[in-house]
């Protein structure tokens, strides 16, 4: 019989894209093949270049997604701060790992193996689905970044990612004052828009000036989302 907190993973997870049309039961009967880990804030949960074994899922924390540039630099990917699986994309193409996770703050995880996971994908339709659907948006997102390097200059592509990261639907932008959830900085958002940090950071102060985004604590705020989307050239 599940436990107390193996019931309460199965309900994060039936609350993500890959397992919600597969429902709670479903969900249940994976949490039973997987473990419960806790990695302390400073921890590399992998590396770049890794064999790929295990799929894991952020139940509570934060994890930092970076990888290297061709130059040996630090690029920042993406922070994860709510209960979603990651780690599968190179399980599922049986290569090393593509990047590294670090835990920003002491951070609990769910961990199962590759071999578990992808027999368990192949068993239930529906998880099937969501993952090819989930891989396809990968390729999407990857080929829309192409086009902004071709389309934006570096302050509508600044622009643009400060918008993703508070909304991951560009066809429905939040209200003004909304709190970016991530913590970024310029490095971060450099490497986000494909730009040198002292540029980004020339950018961000413009930005400051005309009131279009503020500063509080360690989080940017966006006060004025039409301006910005007409900076990053989205219609509304």
């Amino acid at each position: 019989m599940p436990t107390g907190e193996q019931r309460q993973i199965a309900r994060s997870m039936s609350g993500t894209p890959l397992l919600a049309a597969a429902g709670p039961a479903t969900a249940s009967r994976l949490v039973g093949s997987g473990t419960v880990r806790r990695y302390r804030r400073g921890t590399y949960l992998f590396h770049e270049g890794d064999e790929a074994l295990e799929i894991f899922f952020l139940i509570r924390g934060r994890i930092e997604i970076s990888g290297n540039s061709a130059g040996g630099r630090r690029r920042f990917r993406t922070t994860l701060e709510r209960p979603q699986f990651f780690g599968e994309l190179g399980v599922l193409g049986d290569q090393p790992r593509t990047a590294s996770a670090l835990a920003l703050e002491d951070s609990e995880l769910w961990v199962v193996s590759g071999e578990r996971f992808l027999t368990f994908v192949c068993q239930v339709p529906e998880i099937s689905r969501a993952m090819v659907r989930t891989l396809a948006r990968q390729v999407h997102a990857q080929e829309v970044f192409v086009e902004d390097l071709l389309d934006l200059d570096l302050k509508g592509r600044v622009a643009k990612r400060l918008l993703q990261l508070v909304s991951p639907s560009l066809d429905a932008l939040p209200e003004d004052g909304v709190v970016v959830p991530s913590i970024v900085t310029h490095a971060d958002l450099a490497s986000l828009c494909g730009g040198s940090r002292e540029n980004v950071t020339r950018v961000i102060s413009e930005l400051q000036r005309r009131h279009l985004i503020e500063r509080e604590g360690r989080r940017y705020v966006l006060r004025r989302i039409a301006e910005l989307a007409k900076l990053a050239q989205i219609e509304r």
